[in-house]
């Protein structure tokens, strides 16, 4: 599991025949699990859901050597992601929703089902896994007893996290590269449980996840209720592929493919984005909230509220994202801090 945590079939920073990938497209994809299982997602080796009428497809593992995951067979280029869910309970027991690219840019969300107060949030470049300090933290009201909006809201400029509208946390894209980069590369949407401290796992880990999991009364099950997908589509009004031009895994190099062919490289949209040598280790910037994030009745939220506080290009800590993360915990030994989508990609590749 450890050597998996930077897994893809095809890198296309690495290879020149990896395959384009299927688009979102122009269309918003709205998906009800409370409905049933809906085709959009392809179940991974070994993934057995139900699906409840009120709560929506059911996560549930019994033992530390099951994983329920989905991922989408369709990316996004840029876009918004809304997910509707209540975490899974119990220490050791990890909920993910995951934006993951082929060359292994990353943009996630994390529950710990011992943590009830808050929820984490990650995101990594080109799988590099050198240096921990992206991750942060912010609190949200019983995220494993109620149903909460998640939201990824992803531009080739500015990236937030979301919570039931609220945005607690942003990241400016300043052309910085190495592991502080940018995540800018097409993404598929990966959701999942998984267990963390399980009793092979490395000991960071297993404190990471609030120790060893203990499915001596029954199951943990999380609740995936309801998503929103729209794909921006690198800023273009059609697309059904999505193709790198190159191997530098830049948004600019993306070609996109519409239904009379490459519409044409992201290049040719502007950004004020500009190449830099990472001198430090993020640009974060977060809203302040002193209390927890209230409980919702699950409905769907586009628009954020909030505006973000002014941009900085050091890590900058307030009461909703603490930069040194779960990582900046556990340090190299802890395989869940190299990101989400790393167990996730590996059970659903």
């Amino acid at each position: 599991m450890v050597s998996a945590q930077t897994y893809t079939d095809c890198d296309p920073t690495k290879r020149s025949d990896c395959p384009a990938r299927k688009a979102v497209g122009s269309k918003p994809v709205n998906i009800d699990f409370r409905q049933g299982k809906n085709k959009f997602f392809k179940e991974a080796e070994g993934t057995k859901l139900t699906y409840d009428k009120d709560l929506g497809a059911v996560f549930s593992i019994a033992n530390e050597n099951q994983a329920p995951t989905i991922g989408s067979e369709a990316y996004i280029f840029f876009g918004q992601v809304d997910v509707v869910l209540r975490a899974a309970p119990g220490p050791g027991v990890v909920t993910s929703f995951v934006l993951q690219s082929d060359d292994l840019d990353e943009i996630d969300w994390e529950w710990l089902g011992g943590d009830n107060a808050q929820v984490q949030h990650n995101y990594f470049s080109k799988g590099c896994t050198e240096t921990y300090d992206r991750g942060g933290f912010s609190p949200v009201a019983d995220p494993i007893g109620a149903f909460h909006t998640y939201t990824i809201k992803w531009t080739s400029e500015q990236l937030d996290w979301i919570i039931d509208g609220q945005v607690v946390r942003t990241l400016k894209n300043t052309g910085i590269e190495g592991c502080a980069g940018y995540p800018q590369s097409p993404m598929q949407i990966k959701l999942g449980t998984w267990v963390a401290g399980r009793k092979d796992a490395p000991q960071g880990t297993i404190e990471w996840a609030g120790g060893l999991a203990d499915f001596s009364n029954g199951p943990s099950d999380g609740y995936y209720q309801s998503l929103k997908i729209i794909d921006y589509m690198g800023g273009h009004k059609e697309a059904t592929e999505y193709q790198y031009g190159d191997k530098s895994g830049t948004w600019q190099s993306i070609k996109v493919i519409g239904s009379s062919g490459v519409v044409s490289s992201s290049s040719s949209v502007t950004s004020k984005a500009t190449t830099k040598t990472a001198t430090s280790a993020t640009t974060l910037q977060t809203v302040t909230s002193s209390t927890a994030l209230g409980a919702t009745n699950g409905t769907l939220t586009t628009d954020a509220t909030t505006t973000p506080t002014s941009t900085t290009e050091e890590v900058t800590e307030t009461e909703t994202a603490i930069p040194t993360g779960a990582a900046g915990k556990v340090a190299l030994s802890n395989m869940a801090a190299m990101g989400a989508a790393a167990v996730l990609g590996y059970l659903v590749l």
